[in-house]
């Protein structure tokens, strides 16, 4: 029996510790004493950029996976994307979870749907609020889903004209470059006290040291594929540049998110070569930003996806200069965890698995799930373990704030 009771105890603290990890939604964060709101923060946001878009342009521009700028970050996780309505998140919601910190329904920009439809504050907003300049960066057009989770408050992500509004008469954001139409108008922006500049040699030649609100209408659409050329209009890297010495300015401070957004769009079209120029280009604006905060020691710069478009996997590889051999699973996008990536100010709170309204919290400072709180997150979905041993049988139940205080039982039943 003696025998039995030590089998017992060994089976269960493995099982303890197995439920631990299989409870992996029920996430710690240990407090940073040392932990301050950056100066600076830059949000990158690759649109469908997956584990795979990342390493097949790796392999194309270097050879071998993980030789992008934003892979030497010092600390790297994973996020989940799941909305509030589907496994299968689109751009709207997931670019709402990240900006709001909420889960919402498929298609809504950044109100709370489901529930009573109020607007969610967004990370620009926050940062807007404590007196730093905003801007909002994209390949696609301006009012598209990624910027205008950030910016705007719709029930639905077609209403271009209302996003648009928005960006003019309530949020404000400094800079607005991007594709333009779909809402966006040259006289609605100078109305709304915008200087307006409509291809890269026009925003080249701003002052900006004395620009504080700029609108980039760049076409009237997406901005085209890099591997097409851009005739008279400005690279990512180019906008990202010019945002910035636009933005800090401020001694205050500034919030910008770029978005490459046409990594989403080449992978809907299943099209290898488009999606790894549009994620090199991502690279390059990644780039921009790095030189830039060098030295810096008030900025935080993330890097990462709203979901994965394609689910895409490199098959194999013939080297540098090369297009990988690659295989599609769908057109559409997919339920797959896609990376993030953290350099500089409180970047070590981005590790494992996360989901990605956390990353509002991260940012902002939120400490509701520390321990310096003394509060516990619980994993959505308990996990109760079965154990048995020498016809004996019963269940570990979930990780629950028992345990973590050193308490814990189980329940012990013959057949």
């Amino acid at each position: 029996m003696k025998n039995l009771e030590s089998r017992l105890a060994l089976i269960i603290l493995i099982l303890i510790s197995l439920n631990a990890i299989a409870c992996s939604s029920a996430r710690i964060i240990q407090p940073d004493a040392q932990a301050a709101e950056p100066r600076y923060v830059i949000l990158m946001v690759g649109d469908g950029m997956g584990f795979e878009q990342i390493n097949a342009c790796s392999i194309y521009l270097n050879g071998r996976p993980g030789t992008l700028s934003f892979e030497s970050f010092p600390f790297s996780g994973e996020t989940t994307n799941r909305s509030a309505d589907s496994e299968i998140a689109d751009s709207a919601a997931s670019a709402t979870a990240i900006a709001t910190g909420t889960k919402v329904n498929n298609g809504v920009i950044s109100s709370a749907i489901p529930g009573d439809g109020s607007e969610l504050g967004t990370l620009l907003e926050h940062f807007k609020n404590e007196g730093m300049r905003t801007g909002l960066v994209t390949t696609t057009f301006m009012t598209d889903a990624t910027p205008a989770a950030f910016g705007s408050h719709e029930p639905s992500r077609s209403r271009y004209g209302q996003i648009a509004q928005d960006y003019f008469n309530q949020t404000k954001p400094n800079v607005l470059f991007g594709g333009g139409g779909f809402g966006m108008s040259v006289s609605a922006a100078e109305t709304a006290g915008y200087a307006v500049v409509t291809n890269a040699m026009e925003m080249k030649e701003l002052d900006t040291d004395t620009a504080s609100y700029v609108s980039g209408q760049f076409g009237v659409t997406y901005l085209p594929y890099e591997m097409d050329g851009l005739g008279n209009l400005p690279h990512l890297s180019e906008m990202t540049a010019a945002a910035i010495k636009i933005l800090d300015n401020d001694p205050d401070g500034f919030f910008l998110l770029v978005e490459g957004g046409k990594i989403d769009q080449a992978c809907h079209g299943s099209d290898i070569a488009r999606s790894i120029h549009e994620t090199a280009a991502f690279d390059r604006a990644v780039q921009v930003v790095l030189e830039w905060a060098q030295g810096r020691t008030n900025t935080l710069i993330l890097v990462t996806a709203d979901h994965e478009t394609g689910g895409l996997k490199v098959e194999s590889s013939s080297g540098a200069g090369t297009y990988p051999n690659v295989s599609w699973s769908t057109g559409s996008h997919t339920a797959s965890n896609v990376p993030i990536y953290a350099w500089g100010l409180n970047s070590g709170r981005i590790s494992g698995v996360m989901d990605n309204t956390e990353i509002f919290k991260i940012v902002t400072l939120v400490k509701e799930r520390s321990l310096a709180s003394g509060l516990y997150e619980k994993p959505s979905t308990p996990s109760f373990l079965p154990w048995s041993i020498h016809g004996s049988h019963g269940f570990i139940p979930p990780i629950s704030p028992a345990v973590m205080t050193g308490q814990w039982e189980f329940t012990l039943r013959n057949p």
